[in-house]
């Protein structure tokens, strides 16, 4: 499969753009809902430029320390982004870590940042897992054709999928889906509420509860030790979306 494309002679991979139409996406949803905060668009315009720069370099960082034997063996590829290794969760921390920062500098409510931040990063999770298709990575368990398309896989996906003579399930196909469906829910919620926090935790629960159950299918996971480590994220993130959905329902703050 291709995996990149030349434009006047420049070599673009579709992982690269994949993410790029991510990011995008992600800037036209978080403006709209800024409007409703009335955040002021300098914040805006800092958070996401910042953010992004500290989301791409932590979960740059979290694969590559999960992977640091590969790493040391090459240390230039730890620059090379465009071969694929990104860590969702390592993006999501660290973005997370700025965004508190920058709150708590500018005297802003972090939770209602992450109200306005988190559904633009859901859309862009869908978007940007189709890199992972392109690159034939972040795939689950080998299986049979027949399988797949009794799941109803669309044929080219299936085609993808047909690696080294097997074919195997298309996890990340699955949870861009999700992430779609997920997307719809929190915009729903987001316009829906005017208490400050609970479109955060749905994405918490949904995002947790989705990448938990796709981790037990991936064969490709990152460990610790023997343990899946987006397992315990994932079940760190719907444990923290239950306690911050309780603390809205009973003392949350309106927009």
């Amino acid at each position: 499969m291709k995996n990149s494309f030349s434009i006047f002679g420049l070599n673009i991979t579709y992982y690269a753009l994949c993410i790029l139409l991510g990011v995008i996406v992600a800037f036209l949803v978080i403006n709209k809902l800024s409007k409703k905060h009335n955040i002021n668009p300098r914040y805006l315009e800092d958070i996401l430029f910042y953010g992004l720069i500290s989301g791409i370099i932590g979960a740059r960082l979290y694969y590559v320390l999960f992977n640091l034997n590969y790493y040391l063996k090459d240390i230039n590829e730890i620059v090379m982004v465009w071969h694929g290794g990104l860590a969702i969760h390592g993006g999501i921390l660290t973005g997370a870590l700025f965004v508190w920062l920058y709150s708590r500098k500018n005297k802003l409510n972090f939770i209602e940042l992450a109200d306005i931040i988190l559904p633009g990063v859901m859309i862009a999770q869908a978007i940007g897992r189709w890199g992972n298709f392109f690159n034939q990575e972040a795939y689950g368990m080998m299986v049979s054709k027949e399988l797949l398309q009794k799941l109803l896989i669309p044929n080219f996906i299936i085609d993808g999928m047909y690696i080294n003579g097997y074919y195997y399930l298309p996890t990340f196909y699955i949870e861009s889906l999700f992430c779609i469906i997920g997307f719809i829910l929190i915009m729903i919620i987001s316009k829906k509420t005017n208490k400050i926090g609970y479109p955060t935790s749905f994405y918490l629960i949904w995002y947790g509860i989705l990448r938990f159950i796709i981790e037990l299918f991936r064969t490709d996971s990152l460990m610790l030790f023997n343990i899946k480590i987006a397992c315990i994220i994932s079940v760190s993130f719907i444990l923290l979306g239950l306690l911050l959905g309780y603390y809205t329902k009973s003392k949350g703050k309106e927009v």
